[in-house]
């Protein structure tokens, strides 16, 4: 077992980190930038190590800085989290030649599996369901043309090394085809550096359901049953919740076990998900595979009563899976709260937090790493805790949200609070009646003036 390991990450993911090592035995080293020097989890860490300056290009993404970070502190492993370095290929690489284990996928996986293209070709030869499309990447708008004709409008044009909805255009008609390819590939060329595309036939009221997979080393793999996360704004999770309101016992059978043959015939190491949109009638269709943990983790750990950073660390240690797939005995529902204005069109909102209370009670987690007199700073993701509510049923899980909700206050910032308050006693959501497109349609009611 690994003797200390560094966590490249900040905020609630590095401090639920730190919370399992801790547990284990395992000693901690937290890396922050200039910005995050009172965040929870350099406070909590055995060690900690500034690594630079706010910007995230010249701190938790400059790789020389944490593997010097390691280096220094005799680190034997090092654990990446969620974004940042999480599925970059080169840093796993160089954590391998440093003699660091990187708790994640290795470079060959991420590779494999980051590139979406590659990805789904994978997934068709595993006898995964994919969605109908281009044979990898297009090589001209002529070749875009023909296969949007031949598999019929609508069509969603993705770009290839695409992520939080950039580089992503859905066209209904063949007169908007050429705007959409030109447009999507400017703005993947700008985020990515890359303007390489695909084409996918698009799914209409899709819902989407990922799944939850452990592979260890030995080349096993298991499901730990779905999550549902088609609350979306922007192609950003909102709101997750398991199991599906959605989901039978007979979709989530095939689904779970199409994740597994997945995982399996890539030989998958680590903890990880299978992305798949699901259409109106029920049939799935592979998207991508996230090579990580993922922020929604927290409900599958409830409802399974399972440690997803604990396994992680054992699977990268060499320890097998117990190879049982999971089904649900409960209901979770996750709420990001994310330090933005709702009735500003969700408008970033840093500052400093006057005033906190956090919510607690049986069945009611809260993952967040700020408290009364923290400034969250401007250069991150607005993501400032996660609300988690457990109970033996939807409803009930529901009502627990509720009271959470009216029990949090954040002051001194705008937070995402009063739009999670609202979704809970809208009539869709609570007859489980939505999909990715629900937002399109979600409008805030007006503040309640004091």
């Amino acid at each position: 077992m690994f003797k200390k390991i560094l966590i490249a990450n900040r905020g609630e993911i590095a401090l639920r980190i730190i919370r399992t090592c801790k547990e284990m035995g395992i000693k901690t080293v937290a890396v922050y930038s200039t910005a995050d020097a009172e965040s929870l989890h350099v406070k909590f860490a055995d060690e900690a190590v500034c690594i630079g300056p706010p910007p995230s290009s010249e701190s938790y993404l400059k790789m020389s800085n944490i593997i010097a970070a390691a280096e220094i502190t005799n680190a034997d492993a090092i654990h990446p989290g969620y974004g940042f370095l999480s599925e970059n290929s080169k840093f796993s690489k160089i954590c391998e030649e440093h003699n660091i284990k990187f708790i994640g996928a290795s470079p060959e996986m991420i590779e494999k599996m980051g590139d979406k293209a590659s990805a789904k070709a994978t997934m068709k030869k595993a006898g995964v369901p994919c969605v109908p499309g281009s044979d990898g990447i297009l090589e001209s708008y002529e070749q875009t043309e023909k296969l949007s004709v031949e598999m019929g409008f609508p069509v969603m044009i993705k770009a290839t090394a695409g992520g939080g909805g950039k580089g992503m255009r859905a066209v209904w008609k063949k007169e908007k085809l050429k705007d959409a390819w030109d447009s999507a590939r400017q703005e993947a060329r700008a985020a990515f550096g890359n303007d390489a595309m695909y084409l996918e036939k698009l799914i209409e009221e899709p819902r989407h359901i990922e799944i939850q997979i452990v592979g260890d080393s030995r080349g096993k793999a298991c499901h730990l049953s779905e999550r549902d996360c088609s609350i979306q704004r922007r192609h950003q999770k909102l709101t997750e919740e398991t199991p599906s309101p959605f989901m039978t016992d007979e979709l989530r059978n095939e689904m779970g076990l199409a994740a597994v043959r997945a995982a399996e015939y890539i030989k998958y190491e680590g903890a990880g998900t299978i992305e798949f949109l699901v259409d109106k009638h029920r049939n799935f269709y592979f998207m991508e595979m996230n090579t990580r943990i993922q922020v929604e983790h927290p409900i599958t750990e409830q409802v399974i009563d399972f440690d997803l950073i604990r396994e992680q660390i054992l699977v990268a240690a060499g320890v097998p899976i117990s190879g049982k797939n999971y089904t649900p005995k409960l209901h979770s529902i996750e709420c990001r709260i994310n330090a933005e204005d709702p009735y500003n069109d969700f408008r970033p909102s840093p500052g400093k937090i006057t005033t906190l209370h956090a919510p607690g009670g049986h069945g009611v987690r809260l993952d967040t790493h700020v408290y009364s007199g923290y400034t969250i700073p401007p250069n991150y993701d607005s993501m400032i805790a996660k609300l988690i509510t457990t109970a033996q049923t939807r409803d009930e899980a529901i009502s627990k949200m509720k009271r959470a909700l009216d029990e949090f206050v954040i002051e001194g910032i705008k937070t995402t609070i009063p739009f999670h308050r609202q979704l809970m006693d809208h009539p869709d959501y609570l007859a489980g009646n939505y999909t990715t497109k629900f937002m399109e349609s979600f409008k805030m009611e007006a503040p309640v003036e004091d």
